[in-house]
């Protein structure tokens, strides 16, 4: 019985000219397009600079700062009148003023004041762009100290781990394969009974001996096979784009997506089986979706949010498969290091799929 019901789920697949399309379209668009797009590193911080000083420490702190490649210079300003125009009129966010007698005080006292004048009108931008620059002030001021420190004597060795470049990309893009997932899954899904609904068709299931359970599944299945496929489309969008491979196990990655899908597909199910029209499906859908997405830590990381969210993100079943995907392709976590992550996944694909049972009525 189970056959011909996914005949006839994969029948409708191909009858529906818009599905097929989306399906293999969705992955190269969101993985191709968001990782340049959704980029929190700031860069093109346009800096005025104003320098009273005019030596050769002035000129080589401003190189220092021009060729780190978070800044572009907006202008020089003989005065920091000129240079706060400049701020008001949105060609430049920073001001960095070099004050006189820089480099002499520098050298006679061993300190020297700089100021650092920030558009905070975005305070992400403002804040990020001045830590930016104070942070390349000071290795300007650690570089200018070790020069005069024999070579016997040492510095500083900083190593990133897991991700050396500092690659942004190579942070969201697990996450957005993550993401996509969860589309395949919950969005597709939340539209598939509501849609035989509304054409009538599911009258004709509803009067025959077949239990609701097996139903469901028919319909869970499609979307699950989907989903593994889209999968399979993203990583290998990530090797060929961005020269990204799991450093783990790649069968770690499917098993977790495989549970994912069953766990929220079957919550698309559930929304499916009480909405009575295609539309109510899609606004409960993306509703619950917003709210999973921003709780999951793709964006913004689970430590930096308030404690209340923190508690909110466990029983949110997108933040264990973001964190898994990251913890595979960048750390090469093992299964071991990730039980309690599949164990979570677990329970809410049993709670998701029961709900979606006890949801669906054959009336």
């Amino acid at each position: 019985m189970l056959k011909y019901l996914l005949e006839k789920e994969f029948k409708q697949i191909r009858r529906d000219r818009f599905l097929p399309r989306i399906i293999f379209l969705l992955p190269v668009i969101q993985l191709v397009v968001l990782p340049f797009a959704a980029n929190f590193e700031m860069r093109n911080i346009n800096l005025s600079i104003v320098d009273n000083d005019h030596t050769v420490l002035s000129r080589r702190l401003t190189d220092k700062v021009l060729s780190s490649g978070y800044f572009r210079l907006a202008d020089v300003s003989p005065r920091y009148d000129e240079a706060l125009v400049s701020i008001e009129s949105n060609a430049a966010d920073i001001i960095l003023e070099i004050p006189s007698r820089f480099e002499e005080r520098l050298e006679r006292e061993g300190t020297a004041e700089l100021l650092i004048a920030a558009n905070a009108v975005n305070g992400t931008k403002g804040g990020i762009g001045s830590s930016y620059l104070a942070s390349i002030i000071q290795d300007f001021n650690q570089e200018k100290e070790l020069s005069s420190v024999s070579a016997g004597e040492g510095g500083i060795r900083v190593t990133n781990l897991f991700n050396p470049h500092l690659s942004y990309k190579n942070y969201m893009v697990p996450g957005i394969m993550a993401f996509l997932l969860t589309l395949i899954g919950g969005f597709l899904s939340a539209l598939n009974i509501v849609s035989e609904k509304e054409k009538g068709t599911i009258e004709q299931i509803n009067v025959t001996p077949v239990p609701k359970a097996l139903f469901l599944l028919s319909k869970l299945i499609p979307f699950w096979i989907i989903g593994l496929i889209l999968l399979t489309i993203g990583a290998c969008i990530a090797w060929l784009v961005y020269g990204l491979l799991p450093v783990g196990n790649m069968g770690i990655i499917y098993l977790f997506a495989a549970v994912y899908l069953m766990a929220f597909t079957g919550f698309g199910l559930a929304i499916s089986s009480v909405s009575s029209t295609q539309q109510q499906a899609m606004f409960t859908a993306f509703f619950f979706m917003i709210i999973f997405v921003l709780l999951s830590g793709m964006f913004t990381p689970v430590s930096s949010m308030p404690v209340w969210a923190q508690e909110l993100t466990r029983v949110n079943p997108l933040r264990y498969l973001v964190e898994v995907m990251r913890m595979v392709y960048l750390k090469g976590s093992t299964l071991s290091d990730l039980t309690g992550h599949f164990i979570a996944v677990c329970l809410f694909a049993v709670f998701f799929n029961i709900l979606a049972i006890v949801s669906y009525k054959k009336s």
